[in-house]
């Protein structure tokens, strides 16, 4: 399989389990990498037969800036959900960076990784 990924989309959201979180908000950065096999529209040149990026850029931004959830292992599912609502897409992983979570000490980024498949 090939690989079209989206990398860095940064959004606000108003995800985690404290009150404050959901009151103010925060970035969240969101990789998505799908599994999709191209040749057809290479082939082609037929946008048609592969995944429009962009629109899938469109449907995460919603997704982080929409209805809040308490876990990012949620949004992670939701966005890998839409992702695989793409018939072009087998594949996806999604990456869900979380740089200002509530943590006490020093700390660079917090992120959940998943990996979902066509069933």
């Amino acid at each position: 399989m090939d690989r079209v990924a989206v990398r860095g989309l940064r959004a606000r959201g108003h995800h985690g389990v404290f009150e404050h979180e959901r009151a103010e908000g925060q970035l969240f950065v969101v990789d998505v990498d799908m599994a999709v096999d191209t040749r057809a529209a290479a082939a082609g040149d037929e946008l048609a037969k592969t995944v429009h990026y962009g629109v899938v850029a469109e449907e995460v931004h919603a997704i982080v800036t929409g209805q809040p959830v308490d876990l990012i292992e949620t949004l992670a599912q939701r966005i890998a959900d839409q992702c695989l609502s793409h018939d072009a897409v087998r594949e996806v992983e999604v990456v869900v960076h979380k740089p200002e979570a509530p943590i006490t000490v020093p700390f660079d980024d917090v992120t959940i990784t998943i990996k979902r498949s066509r069933s």
